[in-house]
């Protein structure tokens, strides 16, 4: 695995230190499922939309979390209602898996629906008023700090 250096990226950011654990997991070589499918979609202006196919899974069968801003989607491996069945094929996989996906600032998960075999997670951005970019006047006539 190649590194890459990180420092250029920080001389002119203050307070993206875990910016860096970022760009090491996506650059990590992870040999990750792609089991169950699944898309993620911009839906308009700070909407989003994940959707992953969970056919043959129920809501029972199936759990949302979101802790520090990672999304956690996992699916339980379902008992089969007839155990005397036989499979002359098998193509429908329903075994357990986990999903994670980081969540930048300010995302939050709004609704979660199964609907048809699809799991969608509807998520939104919410910028606070602190947050927003604010126009600072410049006064000359003043100091800038006072005691």
């Amino acid at each position: 695995m190649t590194a890459f250096p990180m420092a250029p990226l920080f001389r002119q950011s203050i307070g993206f230190d875990r910016f860096n654990d970022l760009f090491e997991s996506a650059l990590r070589n992870d040999s990750g499922s792609t089991y169950p499918p699944y898309n993620v979609e911009r839906r308009g202006d700070g909407l989003y939309r994940i959707v992953v196919a969970v056919a043959g899974f129920d809501n029972a069968d199936l759990g949302l979390q979101v802790e520090r801003g990672v999304l956690t989607v996992s699916g339980g491996k379902r008992e089969s209602e007839a155990k005397e069945v036989t499979y002359l094929h098998q193509g429908i996989a329903q075994r357990a898996f986990k999903l994670s996906f980081r969540l930048a600032d300010h995302i939050e998960v709004r609704n979660a629906s199964l609907v048809n075999g699809l799991l969608n997670i509807d998520l939104e951005r919410i910028v606070p008023e602190e947050a927003k970019p604010k126009r600072i006047p410049i006064n000359g006539e003043r100091p800038a700090l006072e005691s």
